[in-house]
Order: structure tokens, then C-alpha cells, then sequence
């Protein structure tokens, strides 16, 4: 292995580089977008648990918000709830855009390598095939050894930007079709939860006139 990396020249030093760098972002992508740290489970359920005791206050909005992106989303969701539904869903996607971006984070160096790891080969091939007439100038065509140099360059830098392109661009997919199908989910959560917390309130609210009214009904003075 390490005679070709010899063999494809100084240019395989960037193609390897390139690779380290596409493999150390997508371990770390896929380590920090797992489901339970996006999306953690039990986070619904905690924020109905707070609400029911009265105890969704700012300090625990604040908390919400730095836990997971889903908590960011969620508190701005909670944050606004008292406005229109329509202004509701523009803050939510409007934090959703911010949580794409930090989620998104290092998925542009990965694109980049993904792209510029073939023209680094190619570009291997250019100076190999260069080194190549180079030699038949210099020597003729008489012997095949002397031009083998020039070739296994040519060869060998372009198989191995192909390689390391190849996989950059399936992670780089990967991770923004994953990344985009959980902005997804968590806004329709966001939405889920307001719309739970409305339904909840609407009836503690309705229990409370109700017994207003039967307490007013009750002690009414009669004639």
C-alpha cells in the first residue's frame, strides 16, 4: 500500500488528506445527529408533565431550549403560543432554519472534498501523462519501463480520487436527507405539542366556568 501512495506521487498527499477529513466528518455527523440526541423520546412528554403542574415557566423554556434542536424548536413553539396559528408555524419554520444550519454544520468542507477529490486526480492524470511524453521524448517508446513511472501516476491518482469522492458524495446525501426528513418531524412534534397544550387548556378552562357557574347557581339567593 505505502509503494503506491509512493508511486501516485506528490498529489496523493491532498487525496489523503482530503479522506481523513470526509471520514472525521462523517463519524462526527453521524455521531451528533443520532435520533435520541435530536429528537429525544421522553422531551413531549416532559414538557405535558410541566404544563400539567404549572410549572412551564421561562427558566424551564430556557432549559428546554438548550437541550436538543427538538427543544429549540418546541420552545419557540411554547414561546409563542398565544399567537395565531399562522405566525405559530412561521416561528417554528423559522427556528427550524437555524437548527438546519447548525445541523448542517461541516457538511459543506465534505461537499467540497467530494468535488475536488476527482480533479485532484485528474489532475494526477494530466502530470503523469505529461511525465509520460516526457519520457518518450527523452528515450523513445523502445522501452516500456520508462514509461511506467508517468503511467502508475496517471493511474493511481485518479483511482484514488474517485475513491474518496465516491463515498463523500453518498455521506454528503446521506446526512442532508437525513438531517432534512428530521426538520420534518420535529416541526409536525412542535405543532403536535401546541396543539395538545391548547386542547388542555381549553378544558381546564371549560372545568373551571363550569364550576363557577354551578358554584354561582347553587348560592343564588332564592325568593
Amino acid at each position: 500500500m505505502f509503494e503506491i501512495i509512493l508511486a501516485g506521487g506528490w498529489l496523493m498527499v491532498p487525496i489523503l488528506l482530503s479522506s481523513i477529513i470526509a471520514t472525521a466528518i462523517v463519524i462526527e455527523r453521524l455521531v451528533t445527529l443520532r435520533e435520541k440526541n435530536v429528537i429525544p423520546p421522553e422531551l413531549v412528554n416532559q414538557v405535558l408533565t410541566w404544563a400539567d403542574h404549572a410549572e412551564l415557566d421561562k427558566a424551564q423554556i430556557q432549559q428546554l431550549a438548550v437541550r436538543s434542536p427538538l427543544g429549540r424548536i418546541v420552545a419557540v413553539g411554547v414561546q409563542n403560543q398565544t399567537l395565531p396559528r399562522d405566525q405559530i408555524k412561521i416561528a417554528i419554520e423559522d427556528e427550524g432554519r437555524h437548527v438546519v444550519h447548525d445541523m448542517e454544520r461541516y457538511l459543506p468542507a465534505l461537499g467540497t472534498v467530494a468535488h475536488i477529490s476527482p480533479l485532484l486526480g485528474l489532475l494526477g492524470t494530466v502530470i503523469g501523462m505529461i511525465n509520460v511524453f516526457e519520457a518518450i521524448t527523452l528515450h523513445g517508446v523502445g522501452d516500456p519501463t520508462v514509461l511506467a513511472d508517468g503511467i502508475s501516476q496517471a493511474l493511481i491518482t485518479t483511482a484514488a480520487g474517485i475513491t474518496v469522492a465516491v463515498p463523500s458524495i453518498i455521506a454528503f446525501r446521506y446526512l442532508r436527507s437525513h438531517i432534512n426528513e428530521m426538520i420534518v418531524r420535529m416541526e409536525k412534534q412542535a405543532i403536535h405539542l401546541l396543539d395538545v397544550l391548547e386542547r388542555r387548556q381549553g378544558h381546564q378552562l371549560g372545568l373551571q366556568t363550569n364550576g363557577a357557574t354551578r358554584f354561582d347557581v347553587n348560592n343564588e339567593p332564592t325568593a
